[in-house]
């Protein structure tokens, strides 16, 4: 067998576990386990208009202004409950880094602490730190030496350390989506709706002269 062929074979087996998982998210919901698709939309504008909409009439369509101001953006860490469709704990910030995205499981799960937990998530690096690491085996209070990251054990590679989050073993787990393939994760449909329906019709004046405000994100949850 060829390289490309056994390549197309594990792709299929990696989508194959993940459609599975999200059939099966009803009853693990049922006995206690909790499926979650979880990612970070970045680069959410807020964005002010120049000139005020002109509101819908008979016979003509609601008009939005097209010229705007930029008051910077903002980034969006969402777990999407794939048997409630709710999405739990959603954290909203400036950055993405791999401390926003421990700082957003440990808040998540906090919501449960003691149920079983599976996080579906793309192959991100973020998504696969030596620090998530850390947190799920604090979390799980998984006693093993980790090793040190860059030279030995768990924690040496990207490789070594997915492999311990994806440990079926463990009460917190993660199953990561095929490369190329963060559409099969479905808090990117909840994304586009939240996008389309929500971020590109409002606005977001500046509040006081200072920030800009974003309060009309965090209601929607």
């Amino acid at each position: 067998m060829n390289h490309k062929v056994e390549d197309e074979a594990d792709f299929r087996q990696d989508v194959r576990e993940v459609c599975k998982l999200y059939h099966q998210a009803q009853e693990l919901h049922e006995s206690g386990v909790h499926v979650i698709s979880v990612d970070e939309k970045t680069g959410i504008q807020a964005l002010e208009r120049i000139h005020p909409d002109h509101a819908m009439s008979k016979g003509k369509l609601e008009l939005h202004e097209f010229e705007y101001m930029r008051h910077g953006t903002q980034t969006l860490i969402a777990n999407f409950e794939v048997a409630t469709g709710k999405v739990i704990c959603p954290t909203l910030g400036d950055t993405r880094t791999e401390d926003d995205f421990v700082a957003h499981i440990r808040a998540t799960v906090s919501t449960d602490p003691d149920a079983k937990w599976v996080f579906v998530a793309d192959q991100l690096n973020t998504h696969k730190s030596a620090s998530l690491v850390q947190c799920v085996a604090g979390l799980c209070d998984i006693k093993e030496t980790l090793g040190e990251k860059g030279k030995s054990g768990v924690l040496e590679n990207m490789t070594s350390r997915a492999a311990f989050l994806e440990c079926p073993d463990h009460r917190i787990r993660f199953v990561y989506t095929p490369k190329h393939c963060s559409w099969l994760n479905q808090v990117e449909i909840w994304f586009g709706i939240l996008s389309r329906r929500f971020v590109k019709t409002r606005e977001f004046p500046i509040n006081r002269g200072f920030e800009p405000t974003y309060y009309g994100i965090h209601r929607i949850f």
